[in-house]
């Protein structure tokens, strides 16, 4: 992977359709290589509106070839959530609510640019709507997400924790107490 990130920040300023063709590609490196390039120019200081707006846009147009764990992740946080930061986050709700897994894996993931612009009202709200999701990789990254933003906020965990915590999945549940102290672990596992 570290070849193929290297090679993406060289290639940094393909045009949205070249990243389109390399979406296309039936290799997961292919694609990887795409998120990658979407990602670098997303982080980007001197990335021009319109073409922030392009990425995002093929994001979401191209979301059925960005159908896996890694490439949402790579992708999500500054593609998505960086074209969203000063935008109305209607989108990331409707992604939350989509019967394919990584589109809701996609919004929470996006939330990491608001968390670490110390907003969290999202992240929070997203992982309400995504509390219960049956598939592994969307509970993963909720667990995660409401640890990351309880580092910022911790009273907002403890208390999401205590409305979820005997019923969310375990897998999600234990992503979000990792960091807590060991007998705060125990209270919440012992409620689930």
């Amino acid at each position: 992977m570290r070849a193929i990130f290297a090679l993406a920040k060289e290639l940094m300023d393909l045009s949205p359709a070249e990243i389109e063709v390399l979406l296309e590609q039936s290799e997961h490196d292919a694609r990887v290589g795409a998120v990658a390039v979407m990602d670098w120019q997303a982080r980007r200081r001197s990335t021009p509106a319109d073409r922030r707006r392009a990425l995002y846009e093929l994001y979401l147009r191209r979301h059925d070839r960005i159908d896996d764990w890694d490439l949402v992740d790579r992708a999500a946080p500054h593609v998505v959530g960086g074209y969203l930061a000063d935008r109305p986050r209607d989108p990331l709700y409707v992604l939350a609510r989509s019967p394919h897994w990584w589109e809701r894996r996609t919004a929470i993931v996006a939330t990491w640019f608001f968390i670490r612009r110390g907003e969290l009202d999202d992240t929070f709200a997203i992982a309400e709507v995504l509390v219960d999701d049956p598939v592994e990789l969307v509970q993963k990254a909720v667990g995660g997400w409401v640890r990351e933003a309880g580092k910022r906020d911790p009273g907002r965990l403890i208390d999401f924790l205590d409305r979820h915590a005997s019923t969310m999945p375990r897998t999600a549940l234990r992503y979000a107490i990792e960091h807590l102290d060991p007998e705060t672990r125990r209270h919440y596992m012992q409620l689930r």
